[in-house]
């Protein structure tokens, strides 16, 4: 199967947008991009929350269906948390393997409350959801597991507050031309040192801001995409997965005597990495770009260790080298969340998006030249990891 179109609105405020609004945007267009017409579409799948509404049910891939028009496609709606939006693809691409459909479009839309999601995104009548615990009982939002994380990581590796705030310079680099990205600066290690210390050590600009965005994709079958004019990109692997018995992950940051001294705080994201490049039939060395989810400096050094593209405590010498990368693989050319601020739902099919361009060859100054493989990762609530492997088509 392939991505025959792909559009994204430009990560900002918004104030007088609604997700519905962005939604309709990317849908349109990406219909347009592929040059399909809305009749035939046979399914869309959102990915959906608690903060973009969709009826006040999560069901915004009906309402999506109801304001462009009332066709009597599918409408699926996926949860997730960030993970979301990549859980949206994987299950449009299943839709379209399993021969029920030809088409279908996978969007992300969200508007994001302010500040670092101020409410605890739980139940508070039930004692048994942790993720409401962790805000109330701990006060543990997610900006202060990612500190905890990074002082692991100082321990562990030496790594320095100076080294993180590099990373945020060099991510933020990347991110200066991309025309969606909301924050499009390049901020020196000392102005990031100099920010707002929010958890200890990590520093207002060294976690990604909340932000309001879309995104979709047209997904079609191959029979379906012979009767198109327009560049393809295969849809090589699709992989969604959820973290393992004692990893760090699954009940972040509460105490665990079933923690495993070897687990890590992404083993589902890795399974879905790992899942991905299997199905896709190629590995780590053959992928030539990786648009990772870098909510945190912290992210931006531990995540390529921890999907196993750089060996622990590698990406030291990487920033030290002023790179972001392996030498083979380029990572968050786009500029990642740290650029774009996050709007959870809408991010994994936004990083679809800026891969698809790239293997189309026209993501202008963001470029990476000769690409030809690349691959998502991103990890969302509930212990959930997706990644999406896609290939250039010739």
């Amino acid at each position: 199967m392939y991505v025959a179109g792909a559009a994204a609105h430009e990560w900002a405020r918004w104030p007088d947008k609604s997700s519905l609004d962005m939604a309709e945007d990317v849908f349109t267009r990406a219909l347009e991009d592929a040059g399909v017409p809305l009749a035939d579409v046979g399914a869309v799948v959102s990915a959906s929350s608690r903060f973009e509404g969709g009826l006040g049910w999560g069901l915004h891939a009906n309402e999506l269906l109801q304001q462009v028009g009332e066709t009597g496609a599918t409408a699926i709606n996926v949860g997730g948390g960030c993970a979301a939006g990549g859980i949206a693809i994987g299950t449009a691409a299943a839709l379209i393997a399993s021969g029920q459909y030809d088409v279908v479009v996978a969007v992300g839309a969200e508007k994001m409350p302010m500040g670092f999601i101020p409410r605890p995104p739980g139940a508070a009548d039930s004692l048994s959801d942790t993720d409401f615990l962790r805000w109330i009982a701990i006060g543990a939002s997610n900006p202060a597991y990612w500190a905890l994380e990074a002082r692991r990581r100082m321990h562990e590796y030496s790594t320095t507050e100076e080294r993180f705030a590099q990373a945020v310079t060099l991510m933020r680099r990347n991110g200066v031309e991309n025309p969606r990205a909301r924050f499009r600066s390049e901020p020196t290690p000392d102005e990031v040192l100099g920010s707002k210390m929010v958890t200890d050590p990590l520093r207002l600009l060294e976690i990604c801001a909340v932000s309001d965005g879309a995104a979709a994709v047209v997904l079609v079958s191959a029979a379906y995409a012979r009767h198109l004019n327009v560049p393809l990109v295969e849809v090589a692997g699709a992989a969604m997965t959820t973290g393992t018995f004692g990893d760090r992950s699954v009940r972040i940051p509460t105490i665990s005597q079933n923690s495993r001294p070897n687990g890590t705080p992404t083993s589902e994201v890795r399974g879905a990495v790992d899942r991905a490049l299997s199905l896709a039939g190629v590995d780590r060395a053959d992928v030539d770009i990786l648009e990772f989810a870098d909510n945190s400096a912290w992210h931006i050094l531990a995540w390529p260790e921890q999907l196993g593209y750089l060996a622990p405590g590698e990406a030291d010498a990487m920033i030290e080298a002023g790179i972001l990368g392996n030498g083979r693989t380029v990572f968050n050319p786009s500029g990642g969340f740290l650029s774009y601020g996050e709007a959870t739902t809408a991010q994994g099919v936004l990083q679809v998006c800026d891969l698809v361009w790239q293997l189309r060859g026209t993501a202008g100054p963001l470029q990476v030249e000769g690409a030809r493989l690349a691959q998502t990762a991103v990890l969302g609530l509930g212990s959930n990891g997706a990644s999406i492997v896609l290939r250039s088509v010739d």
